[in-house]
C-alpha cells in the first residue's frame, strides 16, 4: 500500500511539474485561447476569373510574407495545385470532416449556403474592436455582399461589375456615336435597330444589336427588388417588370428570329454584350494581356438606364472568410486583413489579377490609372462609381432556386405569348406559393 501511495503521489508530481512548465513558457495560455504557430488558408490555384493567369500565388505569397513580418513565430500554410473548378467541393469535403482551414476564400455561389449552415465565423466583433479597421476603406456594394442576416460574415477580397461591352467598329462604320455613360433603353433599342442587318445581301441577317442582355440585366438596371430581405415574398407584379419585359420582347423582335450569340461577338459581328470587367482586363490588348477581340477595335462602358432606374448592375465578388470552428481566430483576423484590407497587397491586383481591387483609396489611385487604363477605356471615376452603386442581391438560403422560378416565369411570359400584365398575376402567385412551402 505504502509503494502504490508512493507512486500515486509520484505520478502527481510528474503531473504538477508539466503543468508548470506548460504554464511558465505561456504555451498553457496559448492552448486556452486557441493559438498555434500556424494558421491555415484555403486556396485555389488558377484564376477566379476563369483566365490563363501564371501568378496564381503570387499576391498570397506576399501577403503570408506581410502577415508573418508582423506576426513572429506565426507561419502560414495552405495546399496547392487545387483548381476552382475542384474548389468548392474540396472545401465543403474539409468542412464536413472538419478539418477545414482557419482561413478560406469563399466563392459568390457558396456564400449564402456557407453562411446558412453556420460555416463562417461572424466577423462583426473583431470589425468592431479593431481600431485599425475602417469599413469605411471599402466600397460600400462590395463590402455589403458578405453580409447575411444582418451580420459580417466575409470580406471582400478583389470583385469585378457587370458592363456592356461594345464594339465600335460597327459604330463607327453606321456613323454612330458610342453611347455616354449616362445611355438608356432607348438609346441601346434606337442603335440596335440601325444596325441590325443583312450586310452581304444574302438575305439572312450577319450583324446584330446586342446579344447576352437579359430579364436580369433590364431589371436591375430598372432598379428592381424582386424579393424581400428574408426570401418570403416576391414582388413579381411590380411596375418595373412589366416594363423590363417589354422591352426585352422589343429587343428580341429586332433580330427577326435569328438568335446571336458569342461567337458572333467574337467575329466583330454585334454591337453589344454585358460581360464582367474582369474579360475587359484580361482581353484588352495591354502588353501581358491575352489578345481575343483582335479583328475590331472595342471598349466598355456602363449598363444602360431604365426609365425608372439608373446605369448599374451586380457585382463579382471573391471573399476571404474565417472558419467558424478555427482555434487560431486571432492570427486568422490578421491574416483575411493582410489580403483583403493592406492597400499594398490589394494594390498588387491590378498586377497579377483581373479583378478590381475592393479598396477605394487603391482603385482610384493614380498607380491603378497607370497601370489599368488607357486613352480609350473606361474611366477610372465612372468604374469607381460603378462599383460603389452595384446592385446587392438578397441573401437568404434557397435565393438561386427563387432565382430559377422567376426565370421560368419570364421564359413561360416572353416566350408562350402572355399577356404582360396577366402573367405577372398569374407568376406572382406561384412563386410565392413556391417561397411559402420551401421555408
Amino acid at each position: 500500500m505504502k509503494n502504490k501511495i508512493n507512486l500515486i503521489a509520484g505520478s502527481l508530481s510528474g503531473i504538477l511539474l508539466v503543468c508548470g512548465v506548460f504554464i511558465y513558457n505561456g504555451t498553457y495560455k496559448d492552448f486556452i485561447q486557441g493559438k498555434s504557430n500556424v494558421v491555415t488558408i484555403g486556396v485555389f490555384s488558377d484564376s477566379y476569373w476563369e483566365v490563363q493567369n501564371g501568378y496564381s500565388y503570387h499576391i498570397l505569397e506576399d501577403a503570408i510574407k506581410l502577415f508573418e513580418e508582423n506576426n513572429p513565430g506565426i507561419k502560414v500554410e495552405y495546399t496547392s495545385g487545387i483548381l476552382k473548378k475542384d474548389y468548392s467541393e474540396w472545401l465543403s469535403a474539409q468542412i464536413l470532416s472538419e478539418n477545414a482551414p482557419d482561413v478560406f476564400y469563399v466563392l459568390a455561389d457558396d456564400f449564402n449556403n456557407f453562411a446558412e449552415t453556420g460555416v463562417l465565423e461572424d466577423l462583426s466583433l473583431y470589425i468592431e474592436k479593431d481600431k485599425d479597421f475602417n469599413i469605411d476603406a471599402f466600397y460600400s456594394s462590395a463590402y455589403a455582399y458578405g453580409q447575411y442576416n444582418g451580420k459580417q460574415y466575409c470580406l471582400p477580397y478583389e470583385c469585378a461589375p457587370k458592363l456592356m461591352f461594345v464594339n465600335k467598329t460597327i459604330l463607327d462604320n453606321e456613323g454612330l456615336e458610342v453611347p455616354d455613360k449616362d445611355w438608356t433603353w432607348d438609346d441601346l433599342y434606337s442603335i440596335c435597330e440601325k444596325v441590325t442587318k443583312d450586310t452581304d445581301g444574302n438575305g439572312t441577317v450577319d450583324q446584330f444589336g446586342v446579344i447576352g442582355y437579359t430579364w436580369k440585366e433590364a431589371f436591375e438596371s430598372e432598379g428592381i427588388n424582386l424579393f424581400n430581405r428574408n426570401g418570403t415574398e416576391c414582388y413579381f407584379t411590380d411596375a418595373g417588370i412589366g416594363k423590363a419585359l417589354s422591352f426585352i420582347e422589343k429587343l428580341e423582335n429586332i433580330n427577326s428570329g435569328y438568335n446571336a450569340g458569342s461567337k458572333d461577338f467574337d467575329l466583330g459581328n454585334v454591337v453589344f454584350q454585358p460581360m464582367s470587367f474582369s474579360d475587359y482586363r484580361a482581353y484588352k490588348p495591354y502588353p501581358l494581356s491575352v489578345k481575343k477581340y483582335t479583328g475590331f477595335e472595342w471598349g466598355c462602358i456602363p449598363m444602360p438606364a431604365g426609365p425608372d432606374g439608373d446605369n448599374i448592375s451586380t457585382l463579382d465578388t471573391l471573399f476571404i472568410a474565417i472558419n467558424e470552428k478555427s482555434r487560431n481566430k486571432k492570427a486568422a483576423w490578421e491574416l483575411v486583413k493582410a489580403l483583403a484590407y493592406n492597400t499594398e497587397i490589394q494594390s498588387e491586383i491590378f498586377n497579377y489579377s483581373e479583378g478590381v481591387s475592393v479598396l477605394k483609396d487603391v482603385t482610384e489611385s493614380e498607380q491603378t490609372l497607370g497601370q489599368m487604363m488607357d486613352g480609350n477605356s473606361l474611366d477610372l471615376a465612372i468604374l469607381s462609381n460603378i462599383v460603389e452603386e452595384a446592385v446587392v442581391v438578397p441573401r437568404f438560403g434557397n435565393y438561386e432556386e427563387a432565382v430559377a422560378q422567376v426565370e421560368q416565369a419570364v421564359t413561360a411570359i416572353i416566350e408562350d405569348g402572355y399577356n404582360i400584365s396577366m402573367g405577372q398575376i398569374i407568376w406572382n402567385r406561384k412563386i410565392n406559393k413556391y417561397l411559402k412551402n420551401s421555408k
